[in-house]
């Protein structure tokens, strides 16, 4: 019985891993003006998310700011958001509850977080890392922009 309960569920996650799922995106001239990096204004801080995974395209992850959905996620999809300066959490929705992040921000700067998909017990799961500015502008440059 055992046997077959892991089996179902492996079916089911490989099924979910292999679609392809959509959300919807915002216009190509806010995606290319985003894409130019500017830093915010020194009351403001950027946070970009970017999904530039191709792992578990069937899935979209809703991802949250301080408690508030900003979206769910597709494959090589990104958000941008600015935020007031200081302490925020971010989260996304994994498995059994949400992964989540915290992350201190400075006025006048862009901050980069990947989400990565990983495989879990029923469905996929999400997690979200900082990265460094280079590797975070070519994660969103191979992404377009989520609503």
């Amino acid at each position: 019985m055992f046997k077959k309960t892991m089996l179902c569920a492996a079916a089911v996650t490989l099924t979910l891993l292999t679609g392809c799922a959509s959300v919807p995106m915002e216009s190509a001239e806010k995606d290319q003006a985003l894409k130019s990096f500017t830093a915010p204004a020194s009351d403001k801080a950027g946070i970009y998310i970017f999904r530039d995974s191709s792992l578990g395209p069937a899935l979209k992850k809703t991802v949250k700011i301080d408690g508030e959905t900003i979206g769910e996620t597709a494959t090589h999809t990104y958000f941008y958001r600015l935020v007031n300066p200081g302490r925020h959490v971010l989260a996304t929705e994994s498995e059994f509850g949400d992964n989540t992040l915290e992350l201190v921000t400075q006025g006048g700067h862009n901050y980069y977080v990947r989400q990565s998909i990983k495989l879990g017990v029923f469905v996929g799961g999400a997690k979200l890392t900082l990265v460094p500015e280079a590797e975070g502008k070519q994660g969103v440059r191979d992404s377009k922009l989520a609503q």
